[in-house]
């Protein structure tokens, strides 16, 4: 006889890093060689399961669905279904999310450009590659080490470097960003960790 294998536990749709997540843990007394196959539908196309080519007989709890996303506007849920040889478990559902407003961001990666009486700072973010045309933004603080006085640089797209003029910076001075999205509230990210500069030192 088959086997009826427990639904997978813990199935859940999360928005972490800019991406879209499925996530779930096995069900009870699962044997190792399970696999698990993964759809999602859109609420403006209810009971239409799409298949998500890449999370198909896959041996991991997770699946990227980001980029199978067919809109970032609409709410989508996913479901997750385990398979061992011919028995597979029933299907569990997600709540419903959708990434335009629900999505979680990471802080920027800020790259530093020391020059003569400038420096100039660019901040990338960790995007999945089907994302990079909405308006990401990010804020970028400047402060001198030590003192709580910081400088801010507001609402700065993600491609733009923010020059500052650093002929009258002398001593330890650091940055961090945050990243931004407007969506139907503005989002940020936390502060990045500070990446310290010497500026203008004699020695």
């Amino acid at each position: 006889g088959r086997v009826q294998l427990l639904p997978p536990r813990n199935v859940t749709l999360l928005s972490k890093d800019f991406a879209m997540i499925l996530t779930w843990a096995p069900g009870e007394g699962y044997p190792p060689d399970v696999t698990y196959t993964v759809r999602y539908e859109s609420q403006d196309r209810l009971d239409k399961w799409m298949k998500v080519p890449h999370c198909k007989n896959i041996p991991r709890s997770f699946c990227n669905l980001t980029c199978s996303l067919s809109s970032f506007y609409v709410k989508v849920r996913a479901r997750v279904k385990a398979v061992w040889g011919q028995s597979p478990s029933p299907w569990v559902k997600s709540q419903f999310k959708d990434y335009y407003s629900d999505v979680e961001l990471a802080p920027p990666v800020l790259t530093l450009n020391v020059r003569e009486n400038s420096i100039h700072v660019s901040a990338s973010f960790p995007l999945p590659a089907c994302v990079e045309s909405l308006t990401w933004k990010y804020d970028l603080n400047l402060w001198e080490a030590g003192s709580e006085d910081k400088k801010k640089y507001e609402g700065y797209f993600r491609k733009d470097t923010v020059t500052i003029n650093t002929t009258a910076l002398r001593g330890n001075y650091c940055f961090n960003a945050r990243a931004l999205y407007e969506s139907i509230n503005l989002k940020h990210s936390e502060f990045s960790q500070p990446v310290c500069v010497l500026l203008n030192h004699k020695g």
